[in-house]
């Protein structure tokens, strides 16, 4: 079983969003997985096999358990049966506490069009005459993360003790975020305000909680508290 399984749409999205909850959750000892859903070939720079070679070298780099590419075509997140099957398959394959997925507004088609059918999967994974190998899996929730926007958050995580390790997983793209060579081309993501624009979200996130960095979380059910108080150590 996993504690924690998180889902991006090309390797770099997760750890765009989610890089320090992740080493925060590895760093406690909690198992983490990570799936990506396509090798991002639509991408300007870079080639398949750097972004699998790097996507390997971030994991390492947040101390997730194992990587998986289910290798969908860039610009392809359709949902056809085949691919909600495999994402449903790897949820009762491992059983998660918690499943992360982006969130389901964003400027890149492919991450609005993850979310939903990721969320699809997800439930359909739950169902027990669903016409799928395993046995049904119900994770407790499931978080949605941003990558590109942000909205209103549910709540946050602070990841001020482990915004190194995102950021160390993040430099592991460099075929993304620092091309180079004579086929290489300015994007949005080779423009230093790219990482700033990062670091701001998370800053602004952590400035709003009191705390240095954190990355915003959303859920669609209400949060349930034992009583009124901020602290729930005693509840």
């Amino acid at each position: 079983m996993l504690d924690l399984l998180v889902f991006g749409p090309h390797p770099d999205d997760l750890e765009i969003g989610l890089g320090g909850t992740i080493a925060r959750h590895t760093a406690a000892g909690w198992r983490v997985g990570l799936c990506d859903l396509t090798r991002g070939e639509m991408g300007s720079n870079g080639t398949v096999e750097d972004r699998l070679r790097e996507a390997e070298a971030a994991r390492v780099a947040l101390n997730a358990e194992w990587r998986e590419n289910l290798a969908w075509p860039d610009r392809g997140i359709t949902g056809t049966r085949e691919q909600l099957d495999q994402a449903s398959a790897l949820v009762r394959t491992w059983r998660p506490r918690t499943v992360a997925i982006p969130y389901w507004e964003d400027r890149h088609p492919d991450h609005g069009a993850a979310s939903r059918v990721l969320t699809e999967a997800v439930f359909n994974a739950r169902l027990r005459r669903y016409p799928l190998g395993g046995d049904p899996w119900a994770p407790e929730w499931v978080c949605y993360y941003f990558i590109n926007d942000h909205g209103p958050i549910s709540f946050a995580i602070d990841v001020s003790a482990h915004y190194e390790a995102k950021l160390k997983a993040l430099d592991c793209y460099a075929s993304q975020f620092q091309p180079d060579g004579p086929g290489a081309v300015d994007t949005r993501l080779t423009a230093p305000s790219f990482r700033r624009l990062i670091m701001s979200r998370d800053g602004q996130f952590g400035a709003l909680a009191g705390v240095s960095y954190a990355e915003g979380i959303v859920v669609k059910e209400p949060l349930l508290r034992h009583n009124l108080f901020k602290d729930m150590a005693g509840a």
